[in-house]
Order: structure tokens, then sequence, then C-alpha cells
């Protein structure tokens, strides 16, 4: 289903003098319609699909498809109108004909289903242009003022649909993608909430069985392990995941082996439905030494001035400058980053527009979904970070998080019930 709030894309439309939203991203696509892209968008370029969704909520939103995916995404549960185009791969409803001879009634299938002819060699661009001039033009549209997601569509590809399209006055959208994209539905929240309980089950299992001699990739393994685990006790299905973690005082070694004393940061993510959760705990194999103590305590104390900041109708730069205020205070003045965070959802990866930074003026909303970190990437010593995964509230924040933020001794975990 449609994650999209028409009424506040209608708004949003309206601000921005626009008549409608043209997504060409496959996750933007999907975020409209509530449809998967399909294969083809594997090549990120204009064309596989595209989304358009009217200023007027009455009005239904159109997706343009490739005929294979019809065949396999979920059936849309809002009026949307479909409209399919060809791809390079052949697929037929074998069991609708019956008849004994094989290639006859796959050849009556083809003509039943009307498949038969060329296909291109991936997709036609230009012909799902022209669909979306016929699209446009049915819907009174042929000289609309239209907000085309051009941070994602290559060059290329705007310069294709402005030849196709030359009486329609194509704008750049992405900021109201942005502003829509950064609240988040009910659902959304669920599928966020889902997967940052399945990642720190993750992480408690990986806690519970790190072994001295152990690499990295065996540490993965184990955070998968129990997050496959948590996710069938939970009954939701994980769509994906992303895992980072780093091992010890040499942070570019490919697959670092865990020794006494090391440093485990583990910065992970689970896939719900494709919304891609961000949290992030770190653990010593045995004591930490001083040094470790002693700059964890100061992430420790700047994560809380953040978080204290983090409420609706702040700014995010007031995050920013909170935890930098702190890491000065506790003798860091050289310690600069970016920012300490970004909305998370389902985009092409786990970092989304707003970000917590010194530059950005935006302020906190209700519905918004953030990973608020502080981290220290120090080579000789090792990583460390504590990131939470928030839900800010109509009267502050929710931290979805359960597991202590604490720098942990995994040999003082209990280990697990085989």
């Amino acid at each position: 289903m449609s994650d999209l709030d028409r009424v506040r894309a209608a708004s949003l439309m309206r601000a921005a003098d626009l008549d409608a939203l043209l997504l060409f991203q496959p996750e933007a696509f999907r975020y409209a319609t509530g449809l998967d892209a399909g294969v083809a968008s594997m090549w990120r370029r204009g064309g596989a699909s595209a989304a358009l969704v009217p200023a007027e909520p009455g009005e239904s939103i159109a997706a343009i498809l490739s005929d294979h995916q019809l065949h396999f995404g979920p059936s849309p549960r809002a009026a949307i109108e479909l409209i399919t185009h060809p791809i390079w791969i052949d697929y037929v409803d074998f069991s609708a004909v019956s008849n004994p001879e094989p290639a006859k009634r796959l050849q009556a299938a083809y003509r039943q289903q009307a498949l038969g002819g060329a296909r291109p060699e991936s997709f036609d661009r230009d012909a799902v242009y022209g669909l979306i001039k016929d699209l446009l033009d049915s819907r009174q549209m042929k000289t609309a003022r239209i907000g085309v997601d051009l941070e994602f569509l290559p060059a290329a590809d705007f310069a294709a649909l402005q030849a196709a399209l030359p009486m329609v006055r194509l704008c750049d959208g992405s900021e109201v993608l942005r502003r829509l994209r950064c609240i988040k539905s009910p659902r959304e929240i669920t599928c966020l909430r889902q997967a940052n309980t399945a990642s720190e089950a993750g992480l408690q299992h990986m806690a519970q069985n790190a072994r001295a001699g152990m690499a990295r990739s065996d540490l993965d393994a184990l955070w998968r392990d129990g997050v496959r685990a948590a996710a069938q006790a939970g009954g939701f299905a994980v769509s994906g995941d992303r895992a980072g973690i780093a091992v010890g005082p040499n942070l570019v070694t490919p697959d670092p082996v865990l020794q006494a004393g090391d440093l485990i940061k583990a910065d992970m993510g689970v896939a719900v439905s494709g919304y891609l959760s961000d949290g992030t705990r770190t653990y010593c194999l045995g004591t930490p030494s001083p040094a470790a103590l002693r700059l964890f305590s100061v992430i420790e104390e700047a994560f809380m001035a953040g978080l204290a900041a983090i409420r609706p109708g702040a700014a995010f730069a007031d995050v920013h400058a909170a935890v930098l205020a702190t890491t000065a205070r506790l003798g860091l003045p050289d310690y600069h980053r970016g920012h300490f965070g970004h909305s998370i959802g389902a985009s092409c990866g786990s970092e989304e527009w707003p970000f917590i930074s010194a530059s950005n003026p935006e302020e906190i909303l209700p519905g918004m979904v953030l990973a608020f970190e502080v981290p220290f990437y120090l080579h000789g010593l090792g990583a460390m970070m504590i990131e939470d995964q928030l839900l800010v509230t109509a009267t502050g924040v929710e931290v979805m998080n359960r597991l202590p933020r604490t720098l942990t001794d995994i040999t003082l975990t209990e280990p697990a019930v085989a």
C-alpha cells in the first residue's frame, strides 16, 4: 500500500506551485504506489517505472511499471491507474491454457494473453516517456507544472524527458518528496520498530556468542542468526540488512580477528518491507582500556546532551550544537562531525534527509523517525559509538532501543542457550 499522505502532499505541492509529482526513483515509486518497481529498476535509470501523483487528492495516482512485474508485485489497495510496458523478459502463464501438445499450448497462451512480438533489449525508456505523455494528456496536464525527482533522475534521462514533453513545465520536485518522506505513517513506524527489534536481538545474540579468535565476518554471521530468529518469532519478514562492525584498533583491516581488549563497534540495520533501521552499540572483549573508558564517557555525556535537545519544534542545528558544546567542554574542542544523525526510512541507504547538522535550521517534527548518533573513529584504539532510533512524538521522543548504551564487556554476558 502507498504510505504517501495525499492531503499533506497536496499542501506541499500547492506551496511549491506544482500540479503533480512525477517520480522515477524505485524507492519513491514504491512509496507513492505501494508497488515494487521490479527488476528493470536495477539500472537505476529513468523509464523502468514511473509514478504520477496529482496535487488534487481526489485524482488517482498512476503507476507505469513493467508487464513482468505486474505478475509479482502486491495488488494496490488504493485506486491506482496501472499502465504497463514490456521489458526484455518473456513471461507467460502456461497454466491458463489446456492442450496436450506443449508447444501448441504455449502458442495459445501467447495469443490469449496478447504477449507475442518483439521485446526491447532491457526496457524502452522513450516508449515509457510516450506513455507518460499520453497519461498527462488524458489528465488534462499537457502544460502542467510537474515536479520530478531530479535528485535521482540522471541528466541524460531528464533531457530525454524534456524532449518527450515539450509543453510540460518540468521542475525539481525533490524537496517536496523529501518533506513527504520525513514524516512516517503508522505502517512505516511499525516496520522501523520491527526492524530495530530484530537488529537488537541480533546484537544480543552476537554479544552472547562472540569469542576471541572470531573474525569480523563471524560476528556478522552471529548477528544475522539473531536477526532471523527474532523475525521468525515476531512473525515478520526481513527484506535486507546492513552490517557495519569494526573490530580492534586497526580500522582498515579487511576482516580483523577479535582479541582480548578489542573494541567492537556494531552499527547495524535491518530492513522490513524496505524500511531500514539504524542503531549502534559498542562492546569490548574483556575490560576496556583506560583510554577507551575515558573517551566513551565523553560520548555518553555528549549523547545525553543531544538527546535532551531533540524535541518537536527544536532545530536540528541546536541538537548538533549541544553535542559539540559537550565534547568541547570535556576536553575535545577540535572534535567536529558533519552530522550526528539523520532521518531513516526506505530510501537507497540508511541515511535520509533531514540531517542533525550545524547547517540545518529545519524544525524537528512529530512523526519523524531519527537515528541519533555520537561516534569516535580512532585508528590505533578502535571505533566507538552510541546510536539510538527515535520516534518524535507530539510531546517529546520515544526511544525504540532497549539495549544498554554502556561500553559492555561481552565476557560478562551470559552465553546463549544451545
